[in-house]
């Protein structure tokens, strides 16, 4: 299965010849515009074939406004055409090197204390950061060491107004990633004891791993602050190919009253900018409950 590293670098090695890296026209708005009772995003790395600029024009055009995954260098591009940055990333040294190991609390927390004040000075409110992996660790140190090196960030957060997201991976596509499961994240959410720390819920992800989607997210709500979606198997597009009833899903969502954003995380299977920008279309449109 791919993930986001192995993406990115086939990105980075094919980029020079797409000549359809600047947006290609318009991605045709829907028929009818969105209801926005569910607030839409998506993530920008599953499009890093498209500038900035080009996504934003793009995701504007199907009739929403926001992109997960956008770091500081790009928050510029984002505020000139009113896109919010649903979930800022760029504080995390990587995914494997993360907060349930002391050995790099030092350094995350200098690195989160800095981005939490950008963050906050851009007019956003999510950071996401991660576990990291075991190496051999039991869980329940991962989870106390977790605990303590983010306790010395969550009074800057909450004083900031930045919640901070650790995502849930699962341990297929991210061998050894401490938090592969809702159980153990939810028990550091409430460790923590903080409306400043909530867990992104990957529904790909805890599907791989562990399924129960939708009673999981009735039972730990007040846990989840942000969904990312993508087909199971394969992570490609959430329609009727794969084995998840996004629909329903999203309408659990909807009723608990959730007031974050469900972000597009698939990777699209296209060859061409204009059928991967249908496919994002067709997504948003299966979520707009």
């Amino acid at each position: 299965m791919t993930d986001r590293r192995q993406l990115l670098k086939g990105l980075a090695l094919t980029s020079a010849g797409i000549t359809a890296g600047v947006w290609a026209g318009p991605a045709m708005a829907l028929q009818q515009p969105l209801k926005n009772r569910v607030r839409h995003s998506v993530a920008r790395w599953t499009f890093g074939d498209m500038d900035i600029e080009s996504l934003c024009r793009a995701v504007k055009e199907i009739g929403f406004s926001a992109i997960d995954l956008v770091g500081p260098d790009d928050w510029p591009v984002l505020k000139k055409h009113g896109i919010d940055s649903a979930m800022c990333n760029g504080a995390e040294l990587n995914l494997t090197d993360g907060w349930c190991e002391p050995d790099f609390h030092s350094a995350l927390i200098e690195r989160y204390t800095r981005h939490i004040d950008l963050v906050a000075e851009a007019g956003y409110r999510n950071l996401v950061c991660f576990s990291g992996n075991k190496r051999g660790m039991d869980p329940q140190d991962g989870l106390d060491n977790a605990a303590t090196g983010l306790r010395k960030i969550l009074g800057h957060a909450q004083k900031r107004g930045v919640v901070l997201h650790m995502e849930l991976f699962n341990a297929i596509d991210h061998p050894d990633y401490m938090a592969d499961n809702s159980t153990w994240g939810v028990a550091l959410c409430r460790k923590l004891q903080s409306q400043n720390f909530k867990l992104l819920y990957d529904i790909y992800h805890m599907q791989v791993n562990e399924g129960n989607i939708i009673q999981t997210i009735r039972d730990n709500i007040q846990y989840f602050g942000h969904f990312h979606t993508a087909g199971v198997p394969g992570r490609h597009e959430i329609d009727d190919s794969q084995e998840l009833n996004y629909r329903a899903i999203v309408n659990a969502i909807h009723s608990l009253n959730f007031e974050g954003y469900v972000a597009q995380e698939f990777i699209p299977t296209a060859s061409t900018q204009a059928g991967r920008l249908a496919a994002l279309k067709q997504a948003v449109k299966i979520c707009d409950v």
